[in-house]
């Protein structure tokens, strides 16, 4: 996997992140840091990719598991150590799961083996945050 950062210093703290698939992803700095809030900030850019890691596991377990999701959130809120470096101590991840008779055990099981085993956003984070998880199914 690569990545390569461009910083934009003629926009203060804006960066383009350019991927090894080929994409393009904006970041910027709060004003008070000589960014424009023009993009997320990059510890946004982590809980989202987190997020979206999470997220692609529960659906794909579910999927393969033959039961009918048809929708997944993943709301994700984090505390920050108050001093360098700030990284995340507490990350809560509530997922809303849409779908017809989705068992509540199987949405728990892929929450469960997406954080222990499959997901290394989160089991990467985990090493200086307490991850929460929980999880409400909605019928579609």
């Amino acid at each position: 996997m690569e990545c390569t950062i461009h910083w934009l210093p003629a926009s203060g703290m804006s960066f383009v992140a350019e991927t090894g698939s080929g994409h393009t992803l904006a970041m910027d700095g709060a004003p008070d840091g000589g960014g424009r809030n023009l993009a997320p900030r990059p510890m946004e850019t982590v809980l989202a990719g987190t997020g979206g890691c999470t997220a692609y596991d529960v659906v794909l377990i579910l999927k393969r598991g033959r039961h009918d999701v048809r929708g997944c959130q993943v709301v994700l809120k984090a505390q920050r150590a108050e001093s360098d470096p700030k990284v995340f101590t507490a990350i809560q991840m509530h997922f809303i799961v849409t779908g017809r008779g989705l068992p509540p055990a199987a949405v728990e099981r892929a929450i469960a083996l997406s954080h222990e085993k499959y997901c290394s956003a989160s089991i990467m984070l985990a090493h200086t945050a307490r991850i929460g998880t929980s999880f409400e199914l909605i019928e579609a």
